[in-house]
Order: C-alpha cells, then structure tokens, then sequence
C-alpha cells in the first residue's frame, strides 16, 4: 500500500475486468461514505455523453475510461484512461480524501495510458480528452 486511502480489491479487478474482457469500456469509483476506502460505483458500458451525465455536480468520482478516437489519419486508437473527477462543489475534507485515493489508484492500476484532472465538464469532453490521448 502506498500510504494513501485503501482501494478495495473489487475495485481492482473491475479494472482487470475492463483491460481483459472489453466488455465494459468504463468503471466508476467513489470514497466510501466514511472517506477511507475507494470502492466500486459502476461498471458498464457507456457512450461518451452518458459518462458526461454519470459524474455528479458535486462529488468526487474516479473514472477509468476506454476511449475509442480516430486518429489525424483516420486510424482507430483506444486508449485507458484515469480521470479524477473533483467538481468545484467538492467539500475541503472531500477533497483531500479523494487527492489520497488518485494517488493510490495511479499507483495500483497497471495499464492506464494517461492520466486526467478535472474539475468540470469542459475538462472531460470528448475533444479536450482526444487530444490528450493523440
């Protein structure tokens, strides 16, 4: 354990569920209710405007993300991503749990390809996540 909050193992293998199977394109996690572990929220298959509806106004979420993107020259790329979702409305000890359990996540999660900070949702929209992963 890296020192940070705990990930609960299911959290894990919904992400080795994700990088294996293809099944699912996208795992949502959130802090327990306590804010001392990280635990599984959703798992499935979303399009990129129902993700955008998934994340909470105001509550931090961690989202390990499969985005699928044409490149410049029209060649298909999936990319892994971890995106740390802590919308302005996130309360101060919120907050500070949620930075603990991404520092954990990034830690533990084998195969993410990049790595995304956001605070609204111009940060996570499709283009601003494209050009990220090209």
């Amino acid at each position: 354990m890296s020192g940070g909050i705990p990930v609960d193992d299911s959290c894990i293998s919904a992400f080795q569920e994700l990088k294996s199977r293809r099944d699912i394109n996208t795992v949502i996690y959130r802090l327990s209710d306590n804010l001392e572990t990280v635990v599984p929220d959703f798992e499935g298959n979303l399009t990129h405007d129902e993700l955008l509806k998934a994340l909470p106004a105001d509550e931090p979420r961690y989202v390990v993300y499969d985005l699928l993107f044409a490149t410049a020259d029209g060649a298909r790329q999936e990319k892994v991503m971890l995106i740390s979702w802590c919308p302005a409305g996130t309360k101060a000890e919120e907050r500070s749990a949620h930075s603990s359990g991404y520092s954990t996540l990034r830690n533990l999660l084998d195969g993410v390809q990049f790595y995304v900070e956001a605070t609204g949702p111009s940060d996570v929209e499709y283009e601003a996540l494209v050009s990220r992963a090209s």
